[in-house]
């Protein structure tokens, strides 16, 4: 089981310490949580199919210590369909962290409301009772510089402040084509915490047809992740775009599953294989397993999937 994890400790492993705390993964503390690594739910009632996710790792709770501030981060990239995080995973997870008792949740953004208005994402958090913090990509004043000190590219995050006034971090993106590197996921979803200036370093000019190029982005996303560890990975694979991505609008897949996990890195590796690809075929997976932090060999890890 994980241990009630208080503001200090989780400061300590967290981005606001990455200098002095390696990301590093430990199985054992994952396996702890009725020895499944990725949970897979399939079915229409996506509400369901999240909470259903959720406890096969163990329950919420062993996420989201009461009296804990909870920080989401949804995917509002876009509002066509297949683009963003399902306003009923959201939602399912909402309720979650009130059952387990959480004092705030609070869906952190650098996108404008508008995304969250278009998605419908808006308005489950205004039902659900939620706070959403949506933070100026253009003012500097409300993100912290965070060194990356294992970091092969990038060498230091703007990491927004709004971050650190949480206890938990839940990770909730939408898997989907990408322009660059053919798949986005949980590891990319990290982007949304960085501000804009500095995650436009990690694209060159051609970072959709140069390979180097997209190795170079793929690393700076890995290179992120070492200093930012999510507590749960919560991935919406309900509906996809397959084509045009990450914005859309574009074709789409509908597998109608939840992804849900501790470790990124399989989760993802999971995730590209709803693209057709595996985990060995998308550089920022394979750079995520370098920076060991978490497995890509989807032969080692625990999947345990159910339908509803």
């Amino acid at each position: 089981m994980h241990q009630k994890i208080h503001r200090r400790e989780f400061m300590r492993r967290s981005a606001a310490a990455a200098a002095a705390v390696p990301c590093a993964f430990t199985p054992g503390r994952i396996l702890a949580l009725g020895h499944v690594d990725v949970a897979v739910v399939t079915g229409n009632d996506h509400l369901k199919s999240t909470r259903k996710a959720v406890e096969m790792l163990g329950g919420i709770s062993s996420f989201v210590p009461k009296g804990s501030r909870v920080a989401l981060l949804a995917n509002v990239q876009r509002w066509f369909p297949g683009t963003f995080t399902h306003p009923e995973v959201l939602r399912s997870v909402l309720r979650m962290c009130k059952e387990a008792g959480a004092s705030e949740i609070n869906c952190i953004s650098l996108l404008p409301e508008k995304n969250w208005e278009a998605t419908g994402l808006a308005k489950v958090i205004r039902e659900e009772g939620a706070a959403l913090k949506i933070v100026s990509r253009g003012d500097p004043s409300p993100f912290r510089t965070v060194p990356v000190p294992g970091g092969k590219i990038l060498k230091q995050a703007e990491i927004m402040q709004a971050f650190f006034d949480n206890d938990v971090f839940i990770n909730m993106p939408i898997t989907k084509d990408h322009a660059g590197n053919r798949f986005t996921g949980a590891m990319k979803n990290l982007m949304g915490l960085n501000s804009s200036a500095s995650n436009r370093t990690f694209h060159k000019d051609d970072w959709q047809t140069n390979k180097d190029s997209v190795a170079f982005l793929d690393q700076c996303i890995a290179d992120l992740n070492t200093v930012i560890r999510p507590a749960l990975n919560l991935v919406d694979a309900t509906e996809f775009i397959v084509t045009n991505g990450p914005m859309g609008p574009g074709e789409i897949s509908r597998p109608q599953k939840v992804v849900a996990g501790a470790d990124r890195i399989a989760v993802d590796a999971y995730c590209t294989t709803l693209l057709g690809m595996k985990g060995a075929d998308i550089v920022m997976v394979q750079r995520g397993f370098e920076h060991k932090l978490g497995e890509m060999d989807l032969k080692k890890v625990n999947v345990r999937e159910a339908s509803i």
